[in-house]
């Protein structure tokens, strides 16, 4: 089924259609489908995804600071017959955590003026050991804080997707909302010109057969001119409204989509809208903001931040390095591992002022408090913006139910008017007067259902859900 609908959609809205005939009725785009249409093909959307995608590149980038390496060192001189050296070095390094690096190494040195520490057996010489921090470096390093910033950022690139989809979402929706009313208002205008036309054809024969004053002919083409500039006015906005709908409307491989002048809007209302934006039922006294996708995202911020810190913190301490290696001529033999073989070095390198280290600190604490208040901030901005929008919500509904009673009554004064009027006891002018008066009801109904509409799409948008 949900295929069919997709053809459908396709059909009437690919500019490249020329087969459609005149008579053919009407297609509707739902509202639902038109979403989802939008959420699947719109570059934004796509570039939405980029933003997942690029925190996905720059985590598997920060794991590659722990891949395992082989450096390979190969030198060789000869001068005038004469082997100066030839040495060959070999390393392969684990990088761990904790600032803990695993090597395995081969050296390989020949030569008639080769250095004496360099010497080794003819079979070369081989050690395994490890290097690592005492201080800095050892609880948090720099690989250590790539990495995980890199996850934070990943989880953080997940609800700015989240973020902009929904932005695409609410800006379509209020493009859809403008069509609608537009077509709305062409109806509405449509409507009175026809009986406008009717009752001028009706006045005509009443002249003629002197029933009626020649004016009142006067009067009624007014009535029927007015109501023409109305409803082509109305077109030219509906125009106006479809183009710009068609703003979100793509197809496959980033192509634009040009909406049919045959197709019409979904006649929507509020419970269908609180179905599509999963706002039905919604509390404000239950609602978290905890779980907001705004928030979450300036959490990970300063969780990245807090991260930045601790390692300007980490900076503060004296470096100390600690190498370790067992030697062995007969690497395949690990028992020729012993303590009686081996390397070990010790470095030290303390600062002392350490006035850069600390100007680093500084700024990384200022810069995780301004996270801090930026959260703070946005948790009473939301707050309020959901009041707001909830009490909007509130008002437009009793708005509409009272603008619904209006058009009611000024229907009733139309057609009592007409009723006097074809007996004579009223005048065209009254009946004019009457109907524009029923128009602008019928338009302020119009207007206040759209606010409604866009006010639900509002809340949607300040929660920042998705679907």
């Amino acid at each position: 089924m949900k295929v069919l609908k997709l053809l459908l959609f396709v059909l009437m809205c690919f500019p490249i259609t020329k087969v459609w005939a005149q008579n053919e009725p009407l297609s509707e785009l739902k509202f639902e489908e038109y979403l989802g249409w939008v959420k699947t093909f719109h570059p934004v959307a796509k570039q939405a995804n980029i933003v997942l995608q690029q925190g996905e590149s720059n985590l598997l980038r920060s794991r590659g600071a722990f891949d395992p390496k082989v450096e390979v060192d190969y030198q060789r001189k000869k001068f005038k017959g004469t082997e100066y050296y030839d040495k060959l070095n070999a390393v392969f390094k684990i990088p761990t955590w904790y600032g803990i690096e695993l090597k395995a190494k081969m050296d390989d040195n020949s030569g008639e003026y080769l250095n004496p520490e360099a010497t080794v057996p003819n079979d070369g010489l081989y050690s395994a050991g490890v290097s690592f921090s005492l201080a800095e470096g050892l609880l948090i390093n720099d690989r250590m804080a790539q990495l995980k910033q890199a996850k934070l950022f990943k989880e953080q690139s997940k609800v700015e997707r989240d973020i902009l989809v929904n932005e695409l979402l609410y800006q379509a929706s209020l493009a859809y909302f403008d069509w609608l009313m537009a077509y709305r208002e062409v109806a509405i205008y449509k409507n009175f010109y026809e009986n406008a036309v009717i009752r001028f054809e009706a006045v005509k024969k009443n002249v003629r057969a002197g029933d009626k004053p020649a004016i009142d002919s006067v009067e009624a083409n007014l009535a029927v001119q007015n109501r023409l500039l109305g409803m082509e006015q109305a077109k030219l906005n509906y125009t106006k409204k479809s183009l710009q709908l068609s703003n979100f409307l793509w197809w496959e491989n980033d192509t634009p989509i040009v909406l049919q002048p045959d197709a019409t809007p979904q006649d929507i209302g509020k419970d269908l809208l609180d179905e599509v934006f999963q706002i039905d039922g919604f509390a404000l006294d239950t609602f978290s903001l905890e779980s907001h996708p705004k928030i979450q995202s300036l959490n990970y911020k300063a969780d990245i931040l807090d991260v930045e810190r601790r390692l300007k913190l980490n900076k503060l301490l004296p470096k100390v390095s600690l190498e370790y290696n067992f030697y062995t001529e007969t690497p395949e033999e690990l028992n020729t591992l012993n303590t009686a073989n081996y390397f070990a070095g010790l470095q030290v390198s303390v600062p002392l002022f350490l006035r850069k280290e600390r100007g680093e600190y500084q700024l990384a604490k200022l810069k995780l408090k301004d996270a801090e208040y930026d959260i703070v901030g946005t948790e009473v901005t939301l707050q309020n913006k959901i009041r707001e929008s909830s009490a909007e919500i509130d008002s437009y509904e009793t708005q509409k139910e009272v603008v619904t009673d209006l058009v009611a009554n000024y229907k009733r004064m139309v057609e009592g008017e007409e009723r006097k009027f074809s007996v004579g006891e009223s005048s065209l002018f009254l009946v004019n007067s009457r109907e524009t008066s029923y128009i602008q009801s019928q338009m302020k109904a119009n207007e206040i259902e759209n606010k409604l509409f866009s006010a639900q799409a509002k809340l949607f948008n300040i929660l920042a859900l998705n679907f």
